[in-house]
């Protein structure tokens, strides 16, 4: 006996996911650190622009400065270096840090926007992972890559589920070059050469049989890339014959493909 099955499922189209963008949907924040701290303060300043252009919702949840005491005085404003004490300064370069003095700071909050426009710079040479002070700061000293642990902190804590699939897309375009791979369908060709045998036959209506099939499955994920797999078939069940001419089946099959799970590479377009 041969056997032939295919099967189709829904057209799609995938975001192919890459580190950062994975650890922020995750919530990895180590991970999400690690990474960014990686990255170059060029790439960060694009896509925290990106942030801010089309989802300032976002922006202002991300670096937001705060009061030496809540509810009173000035918030702390960013600057290249971090000069930040209680004698009388409130400047940061440290993305959502406290301000040291009452005055002397912003009288309104800062986020993201501010922190990329006043302490990295258009370029993103400054500041980016690591913050700098200026010679006197008696508080809020640089610690290694804590602008990079900062904002992953935000990003995954501050945000919810929907924030951080949008911040993921705008993550994986702006700085890992996001790629996409449309699935139009997915079919699953099984070609199988099957060895049945009757385990009762004389004098019964019903007869149970058994089968043992070796074949392939050829899996075709996109259009033109087919990656066949060794494959084999258990089979048992009822027989009975109707006619001289006709036979009816009911049984159930066990269909394993054998092999290391690893299909062809799949053409990805950049976004």
């Amino acid at each position: 006996r041969k056997s032939i099955i295919r099967e189709n499922e829904v057209d799609t189209v995938y975001l192919l996911a890459k580190e950062l963008a994975y650890d922020v949907i995750t919530g990895q924040t180590d991970n999400l650190a690690a990474a960014l701290a990686k990255t170059s303060g060029k790439d960060i300043v694009q896509f925290a622009k990106a942030v801010g252009i089309s989802h300032p919702s976002i922006d202002s949840k991300v670096c937001v400065t705060k009061r030496k005491q809540a509810g009173s005085g000035d918030f702390a404003k960013y600057g290249e270096e971090t000069h930040n004490d209680a004698g009388s300064q409130s400047t940061v370069a440290v993305c959502g840090e406290k301000a040291g003095h009452s005055s002397n700071g912003s009288s309104t909050v800062q986020s993201l926007k501010d922190f990329v426009r006043e302490t990295l710079k258009a370029d993103g040479n400054r500041n980016w992972p690591t913050s700098r002070e200026k010679s006197g700061n008696t508080n809020t000293k640089p610690q290694p890559n804590d602008n990079a642990k900062a904002v992953a902190k935000d990003l995954v804590q501050e945000l919810n589920h929907d924030e951080k699939t949008i911040v993921a897309g705008l993550l994986a375009k702006t700085i890992e070059g996001g790629e996409v791979v449309e699935i139009r369908a997915v079919s699953s060709t099984s070609v199988m050469v099957n060895a049945c045998y009757d385990l009762l036959s004389e004098g019964l209506g019903v007869v149970p049989y058994a089968c043992v099939g070796l074949g392939g499955n050829f899996v075709g994920v996109v259009v033109g890339h087919i990656t066949p797999k060794l494959a084999y078939r258990l089979k048992a069940g009822l027989s009975y014959q109707l006619s001289p001419e006709i036979s009816a089946f009911a049984g159930g099959f066990y269909h394993r493909v054998v092999g290391d799970g690893v299909y062809d590479d799949l053409p990805a377009q950049l976004l």
